[in-house]
Parts: C-alpha cells; sequence; structure tokens
C-alpha cells in the first residue's frame, strides 16, 4: 500500500522520541491514571457480554459490532437465549487459547442465526467513514496498522480486520467454508497468533478476568482439550450485560484513539525513557499498545 510523504511524515513526528534534554516522559500507566475524563469513551452495555463459571468468578468480553457484525448479532442471539448456560471451558491450549461451548457439539442452536462466511473475516472501512490512528511502523502480517474507534486494526486496502492479540477473542469453527456461528469462541492465552488473522473471525476482547482463563489447567489431549480423566470448568451462564438488572451491570470505558492522550499513550509505548528503561525500542507492534480499559469512574 502506498502512502504519501506527508503522511508518514506526520505519523512519524506523532509518535517521535522526546528529545534527550527535555524532562522524562510519564510511564504509559501514569499517563493513563491522570488522563483527562474526556480521553475516554463509554462502551456500551449491549457489546459487553458477562460469563460467570463455576465458583462465581465472571469473565467480561467487549464486543466488537463494527468489525465483526454477522458473528456479534449470532452472539447477543445466543447470550439472549442462555444458550451457553450448562455448556463449559473445554480447552486449554498452552500459549495459544482457552475455548468454550458445547463439548458435545450436540445442543441444538437457536433459530435465527445469521449464516456467515469468510467474506466476514475483514470489513470495508471507506463506507464507514471512521477515522483511523496509524502506526507508522511496519507489521509483519499487514501492510498497515493502526486503530479505528477503540479497536487496534490491520488493514490491506480498504479491508480492515481486528487481529489475534492476546485477550481477544474467536470464533471457533470447522474447515472451510464453514466460519462458525459464534458459539463455540475462544480467547488468545499466549503469544499472539497473528497467522490465524483473515482465517478465523475475531469478535471481541476480554477486558476483565482474563486470569480466570490463562490460569486454567491446560488440557492433555490434542489441541488442548479436556480428556475423559480431566473436568472441564463449567459455565454457569452467560449473559448480556444490557439485559442483567442495573445493579448488575458492569460498566467500563475505553480510551479514545482519536485523543492526543492516545497519540502520547502510543508515543509512550513505543519510546519509553524513564527511571526503568535504559534503551527506548523506537517503536512498537499492534498487539504490544493494548487500548487503556478501565471500570467507570
Amino acid at each position: 500500500m502506498i502512502h504519501s510523504l506527508s503522511s508518514i511524515l506526520a505519523a512519524a513526528l506523532a509518535l517521535a522520541p522526546i528529545p534527550a534534554d527535555s524532562a522524562p516522559p510519564a510511564t504509559p500507566a501514569a499517563l493513563i491514571a491522570s488522563s483527562p475524563a474526556s480521553a475516554w469513551t463509554n462502551i456500551p452495555a449491549e457489546d459487553l457480554i458477562v460469563m460467570t463459571i463455576e465458583g462465581g468468578a465472571k469473565i467480561i468480553v467487549q464486543l466488537a459490532p463494527n468489525m465483526a457484525p454477522r458473528h456479534v448479532a449470532n452472539i447477543r442471539m445466543l447470550a439472549q437465549a442462555h444458550w451457553w448456560d450448562g455448556t463449559s471451558i473445554n480447552r486449554v491450549q498452552d500459549n495459544y487459547v482457552a475455548q468454550w461451548g458445547d463439548a458435545t457439539e450436540k445442543k441444538p442452536l437457536p433459530a435465527g442465526l445469521l449464516q456467515t462466511s469468510a467474506a466476514d473475516y475483514t470489513v470495508p472501512l471507506a463506507n464507514r467513514r471512521l477515522h483511523v490512528t496509524s502506526l507508522p511502523y511496519p507489521d509483519a502480517y499487514a501492510s498497515k496498522t493502526g486503530f479505528v474507534a477503540g479497536w487496534p486494526v490491520a488493514m490491506d486496502g480498504d479491508a480492515a480486520w481486528l487481529p489475534h492479540c492476546y485477550g481477544y477473542v474467536g470464533v471457533g469453527r470447522n474447515l472451510s467454508p464453514d466460519a462458525g456461528t459464534g458459539a463455540e469462541l475462544y480467547a488468545v492465552i499466549g503469544q499472539a497468533p497473528r497467522q490465524l488473522d483473515r482465517n478465523i473471525a475475531v469478535v471481541g476482547r476480554v477486558i476483565d478476568g482474563m486470569a480466570h482463563l490463562s490460569s486454567l489447567p491446560r488440557g492433555s489431549g490434542e489441541l488442548g482439550f479436556y480428556t475423559g480423566s480431566e473436568r472441564p470448568v463449567p459455565i454457569v451462564s452467560v449473559r448480556l450485560a444490557s439485559d442483567l438488572p442495573a445493579a448488575q451491570q458492569p460498566h467500563f470505558q475505553q480510551m479514545d484513539t482519536t485523543s492526543p492522550t492516545f497519540t502520547q499513550y502510543l508515543r509512550l509505548r513505543a519510546n519509553r525513557k524513564d527511571d526503568f528503561y535504559e534503551r527506548p525500542a523506537g517503536g512498537v507492534d499492534l498487539c504490544n499498545a493494548p487500548v487503556p480499559v478501565r471500570a467507570k469512574p
């Protein structure tokens, strides 16, 4: 993909290191803690699903309807049908994924789910008129990367897709042309397997409770599935946050990726030089600049 010289220079200057004679920059954590309220946007309750597992632990997933509309529509329908209640987390593969759904693959799906295909793995950006905050660094898996409406995206021409970063949630599927319904989901619990990008639908990210997935015992079966001698983790319920009673609804915010604060955050991720860091990296990859998310103050 060919970019204009002016756009490349503008992006590079926006993320350039602080000159040596200036005050040391804040850490990303300090920047987040001191950020103004204007740098944050509320995450809609209908974009959150709350999964409660045995013992009461909760895992909250933020859905990305703009990036995976058909799969997200199915996931909302499955949650509203209480389809996941009584299913399980049945696959945990070290440095890869934790997967949940119906281990028997026999539970009937609710009526009305949308048909999906490989065409759903990417979305066109041009007709969505969404602002792209670009990363000016090379990427091994895409001609361009950046952030759109609070999400990291990889891009090729007008096509954009969510990457397989740590904590991101994808849709399990069988062999192509099957693209999965959304009934089988997994979260990345290891190094980002970006080779899966555009081969599987990515539909969201875990924003709270990730430790409940990443710390589970690894399955000893093929691909990390639990065998007969191992016990899958029962799922008590999965609900849309918007369907919960008001007092039980979680409230989260994400940093506005069009804000000056986020631009400063990216610069610090790429060029950190403080009391701990002696050698700034001079760059950052898409999965190593996670969009900050916080509980709403």
